[in-house]
């Protein structure tokens, strides 16, 4: 089975023309058309995005009737976060604190997606939908703390599974430490290379911050950015979307 996943880091529908415009949000979207999509700083009733709960309008709009949202930023007038939108249902979801001492709150959200494909099949799908800190320290304790959690503990390596997000990994040091829990770099700009696609900042990117790791029966088909006029603009970050196939033997016939 086939299916599309894209992370994309929203910047709460704010531009790099510094406007509020989720409608450009909703065309980088439609233009790719991800069967799930992992998004990172998600507004929800913030005066900066006009109240607007993000995740919601986003689905409404795709008719995306899937959707998960772990809100982990609390301010005086709304929050904001990480939110999954899939046209797959979601079984199970929990938000992972991620927040080291007293630093800037982060999280990963984990979502438990339900694939079937045109015979029928089933298949269960783990996304881990993370955005990370800023400094390289703090990204190593947080990726330590996700692969020890619950959540990852429960899985067995050979269960189809996904860490994506916007990493704010510069020098690509988190590919070494999630290759022993058995998770390969999706979004190197050709398998087996070092590079990843290169995705921030939107205008000219030279960083490839936003990753797809995986694990599993999931082979990578294709992997890019979308560079359109439109998603040079809507965002400070590209979208970064990855084709993949889930090997029809690990078809699910229970939910753990």
């Amino acid at each position: 089975m086939r299916f599309r996943l894209m992370t994309y880091n929203i910047h709460k529908a704010i531009g790099v023309d510094r406007k509020f415009a989720p409608e450009r949000i909703v065309a980088v979207l439609e233009e790719h058309d991800a069967d799930i999509v992992l998004l990172q700083e998600v507004d929800r009733g913030h005066p900066r995005s006009d109240h607007l709960d993000l995740a919601s309008y986003l689905g409404r709009e795709l008719k995306y009737h899937y959707r998960a949202v772990g809100m982990n930023v609390v301010m005086k007038t709304g929050r904001y976060g990480n939110a999954t939108l899939s046209r797959f249902p979601i079984g199970r979801q929990r938000n992972i604190d991620l927040t080291i001492g007293g630093r800037k709150r982060r999280g990963a959200q984990h979502t438990r997606i339900h694939l079937t494909d045109a015979a029928r099949r089933h298949y269960y799908l783990d996304v881990f939908n993370v955005h990370l800190s800023l400094l390289a320290g703090l990204r190593r304790t947080q990726v330590q703390r996700l692969l020890t959690c619950p959540d990852m503990a429960a899985l067995d390596e050979s269960d189809a599974c996904v860490v994506a997000g916007d990493t704010n990994d510069w020098r690509g040091l988190l590919r070494r430490q999630l290759a022993p829990a058995g998770f390969s770099c999706a979004t190197t700009r050709r398998p087996g290379s070092k590079w990843a696609i290169r995705s921030y900042p939107s205008f000219a990117p030279t960083g490839g911050l936003d990753r797809v790791f995986c694990r599993g029966p999931l082979q990578r088909l294709s992997a890019h950015a979308g560079r359109s006029r439109v998603a040079r603009v809507a965002s400070d970050h590209l979208p970064v979307i990855v084709d993949f196939e889930i090997e029809p033997h690990r078809a699910a016939d229970h939910d753990p």
